[in-house]
This record gives C-alpha cells, structure tokens and sequence, in this order.
C-alpha cells in the first residue's frame, strides 16, 4: 500500500483529492485546522485515514507532526500542500496580510522543505501544491495572496530543479495552477469561469497520477495564462 499526506483536507480541493487517493488504495493522512471536519472525512472509510488536526502557520508543530507521521509509515509516496487562505484586502489591513504570509509562505516553505528532504533520503516521492494563476501578476485587491502564489511556483521550480542532484529521477515535483473554483478560497463576488469542485478535482488528480510538471485547472485557463504572461502592467492597472 503507498502512502501518502494531504495538508489542508478539510474542506475544497484537498478532502477530494484525499478521496480520490483513497480509492486508488493508498492510506492518507489528512491535516487540517477543524478536527471535526477531518473527522467526518474518517468516517467515509476509517481505515484508510489518519488524521492529524493543526495549524500550518505553527511551524514546530508541523514539523512534529511531519516526523511523527513518517516514524510510523516509514516512507510516503506523494504529498499534496492544498492548505492556504487568500483574502481580499484593499485596505492593507496587517492583520489579513501576515496571516497570508504566514500560511501561504513560511507554512508552506516548511512542508516543501519536510518533503523534499524526505524525498531527496528515500530516492523517490512526488510533491504536489496547489498554487494558483493569480502568481503570475500582482493585484489590487489582494496584493499578498498574489505575491505569496508567486513566491510558491518558484520556490517548487527551485525544488525542480534540485530534483536532478538525486540519482534515478524518481523525485517529482508538481505545480498546480488553478483559476477559479467553487470553494471558499474563491476571491470576490460575481467570478468569471467558476469551475464546479468536482470538475477541477478530477483535472488535478489526473494530472497527479500523470506526475505533470505544471498544469492550470480548468484547462481553459491555459488561454488567460497566455494573455497574463504577455499583457503589459499598464493595461492590467486599466483593467483591474
């Protein structure tokens, strides 16, 4: 049986890429802040999960858990890094940004680090996180959800390309992009090409099991993508 960890299993994309690995045989330890949330997840299929109920933004406490979970499976196959917040805050208000920072950069560069580490002493393993298109260009509304999207897809190539000092290519490092989807990480009122949950979810578990080096949910989003890479900052600034 293969292992595995999803962080952030609580809710959204994360507690159905856990089912989804769950039915392809996998034992899966789900994390996450509200244990009763975890816990229902459980009660679909007891043994097959494992959980573990805490906040990314302690990072001695993840790392804690990390190592407890991989004294007792010994060795994990794939980990998937879906916890994050994003809020809306034209008002640059601290409190809203640093909680972003903490999450979605320090909670996030810590269990890259974990993972990597981890993979780099068995020889193999498949990291995967989910990020977003909003890391390709700043915005308005919420500057330090964008910025710390950024910084996540470089950091992943970074570890990508780290992944050639390890002999046998059997480390992988997958970056998933999401546009928008209908979970409670969707930013603002009225969004333009909503994916339903259930139709990311299977975009990005196939492109897990493919082990894709990047991919972007929906795959119409590989269109504004394009147009994001290319449009210039004053256009965007008229724009947004």
């Amino acid at each position: 049986m293969k292992n595995s960890i999803v962080f952030g299993a609580s809710s959204g994309i994360g507690k159905q890429l856990a089912r989804f690995l769950v039915e392809d045989g996998y034992k899966v330890v789900v994390t996450g802040r509200r244990k009763e949330l975890l816990e229902e997840l459980k009660s679909e299929n007891p043994e097959a999960y494992i959980i573990k109920a805490f906040d990314v933004q302690d990072l001695k406490e993840t790392s804690f858990v990390f190592n407890t979970i991989v004294t007792n499976l010994k060795t994990i196959d794939l980990i998937i890094h879906a916890s994050g917040i994003g809020l809306v805050n034209e008002d640059l208000d601290w409190k809203k940004e640093f909680d972003t920072l903490k999450t979605n950069v320090l909670g996030a560069t810590r269990i890259y680090n974990l993972a990597f580490n981890l993979f780099k002493k068995q020889g193999f393993g498949h990291l995967v996180s989910i990020t977003s298109i909003a890391s390709l260009r700043g915005n308005r509304f919420a500057p330090s959800y964008f910025a710390s999207k950024a910084y996540q897809v470089n950091y992943l190539e970074s570890l990508y390309f780290k992944s050639k000092e390890i002999k046998g290519g059997k480390v992988y490092v997958t970056d998933i992009r999401p546009g928008f989807v209908d979970t409670r990480m969707a930013l603002g009122d009225g969004i333009f090409w909503m994916a339903s949950l259930e139709k990311a979810s299977k975009q990005i578990y196939r492109a897990i099991r493919l082990k894709k080096r990047r991919v972007y949910i929906t795959k119409r989003w590989n269109i504004i993508a394009c147009v994001l890479k290319i449009a210039p900052s004053w256009l965007i600034k008229k724009l947004t």
